[in-house]
């Protein structure tokens, strides 16, 4: 790998979502003065073999707040246009370097500002997404992602309907009626991952509602070639975009994704959902081994 790492560009591996090295998301953080080739990039990523890496260069001066990056982010199988744990990981790389501020993501699907803070002792950031939209899920769909999973229409949420929802990559919001139904979670690989290809899917974003402001969630991810995230920032914006566009939520509003817990991951998402436009996303960010 280390002939992908010109140009003085270093790979770091951070875990978003968590204080705690052994929770969260792990994401690869690569950043160099200019982005590899597409092939390098899924290379290095499948290398690295988490979930998501996300590729930064600079985009005009680096130095202090309201820099600007270009970002690509890959996972092993395939280039995702937005991957939100990735930017965390990779915002607080950053505020590592250049110190607190606001970072400006270029991405394939536009601006995302990326407010960067000590909490604590401990850097967090805080991303705003592009502007959610969504649209009621067909049922056709719903079935055929049933038929790939041990779960029946009974197990679903018949207070929270199914809904294809994005800010930034596209999710199938799926609420299931218990805590237990998410936990007993199972599904056919290739079989999910062919729907979701058919349908331009990043996760699926299974979905228990604790209560008003609390979602417990687990995203399998097999268009990536990973079974399962533990934390899914992009899912989350969509999330909050789903709740403002159902009248679930009161803006602006706050409330918390809990994700990971079954995968032994636990991860925790603030999302804030205010009167309009973006989704913000929040969490730490820490270190690991290579």
């Amino acid at each position: 790998m280390s002939d992908d790492l010109d140009d003085g560009a270093t790979l770091e591996r951070l875990a978003a979502f968590t204080e705690d090295p052994t929770g969260g998301n792990p994401a690869g953080v690569w950043i160099g003065g200019r982005l590899p080739a597409p092939d390098v990039m899924r290379r290095v990523a499948e290398e690295v073999g988490y979930s998501e890496t996300a590729f930064l260069a600079p985009s005009g001066d680096t130095a202090g707040a309201a820099s600007r990056w270009r970002v690509r982010y890959f996972s092993p199988r395939k280039e995702i246009d937005f991957c939100g744990h990735a930017t965390i990981a990779s915002a607080v790389a950053l505020g590592d370097r250049h110190g607190e501020g606001t970072y400006v993501f270029e991405t394939a699907v536009g601006d995302v500002p990326v407010v960067v803070g000590a909490d604590g002792g401990r850097l967090t950031a805080t991303l705003t997404s592009v502007a959610p939209s969504g649209s009621p899920a067909d049922d056709g769909l719903v079935t055929e992602v049933l038929l790939a999973t041990t779960w029946t229409a009974d197990d679903l949420d018949p207070q929270l309907p199914a809904e294809l929802a994005f800010a930034g990559a596209w999710h199938l919001v799926l609420p299931v009626r218990t805590r237990e139904v998410l936990a007993s979670l199972e599904y056919e690989f290739e079989a999910l991952r062919d729907v979701m290809d058919a349908h331009d899917l990043t996760t699926i974003q299974a979905v228990w509602r604790e209560d008003d402001r609390t979602f417990h969630s687990r995203n399998p991810f097999p268009v990536g070639g990973v079974v399962e995230d533990p934390a899914t920032g992009a899912a989350a914006a969509a999330l909050g975009g789903y709740l403002r566009r159902r009248s679930l939520v009161d803006p602006p509003a706050d409330v918390v994704v809990i994700q990971g817990v079954d995968m032994g991951r636990p991860s925790r998402i603030a999302v804030h959902v205010p009167a309009d436009g973006g989704i913000d996303v929040s969490g730490a960010a820490v270190r690991l081994e290579p």
